[in-house]
């Protein structure tokens, strides 16, 4: 894996981690269960993305540092949660930075992989939101990605523009920075402004 995509997955999965660990205080989990999700939020959608385009071994069985990176994340909010005012607004903070980071690494795990681009914008997408939704499926919530706010689309403005700047010639560092604004700050601009589609009407 390139020194840019490990370093992007590896932050995303520690990310996203943290959002399950958040998850986990919100409904008083024990440390167990703690760790359980944060590993199935940090690691859910890599692996879903690894399976599909049938890439072996899955990163985490690879490198034992991605289940490391998760049970720091469960430790650090087992023991820090309750220093935070709202630990909702927190989670969907991590929720969205690594909603930007798994849509960047994803999608440049699919290119490297040597998918079409409509297809590494699919797995940059899978990466990004399954993992929360295993995440707020354990916590017997609502999935965010089927909430009125905007959320997967955020996930498919980065990944877009990321092949989209990739295809251009635009380095993979400044593709993946301008991405990686795109799709946290649209996520974030809806959690703010509580942007959405507009939903069905009869």
């Amino acid at each position: 894996m390139a020194p840019l995509v490990h370093f992007l997955d590896l932050t995303g999965t520690f990310v996203f981690a943290l959002s399950g660990g958040l998850a986990a205080a919100r409904i008083r989990l024990d440390p167990f269960g703690f760790a359980v999700v944060a590993i199935v939020t940090g690691l859910g959608g890599g692996t879903l993305r690894n399976l599909l385009l049938d890439l072996h071994p899955v990163a985490w069985i690879a490198d034992p540092s991605y289940l490391v990176v998760c049970l720091s994340a469960a430790a650090f909010t087992f023991l820090g949660a309750h220093l935070l005012e709202s630990r909702l607004l927190w989670l969907t903070v991590a929720d969205a930075l690594g909603l930007g980071l798994f849509a960047v690494s994803g999608t440049q795990v699919g290119l490297a992989a040597g998918a079409q681009g409509e297809i590494a914008v699919m797995m940059g997408v899978t990466t990004a939101i399954a993992g929360g939704m295993i995440r707020d499926v354990l916590c017997n919530e609502v999935p965010l990605v089927l909430q009125k706010e905007v959320y997967a689309l955020a996930a498919l403005l980065g990944s877009g523009l990321y092949v989209g700047l990739d295809a251009i010639g635009v380095g993979p560092w400044l593709a993946a920075g301008v991405a990686f604004i795109a799709s946290t700050g649209l996520r974030l601009a809806a959690i703010r402004w509580n942007l959405s589609l507009p939903p069905y009407r009869r």
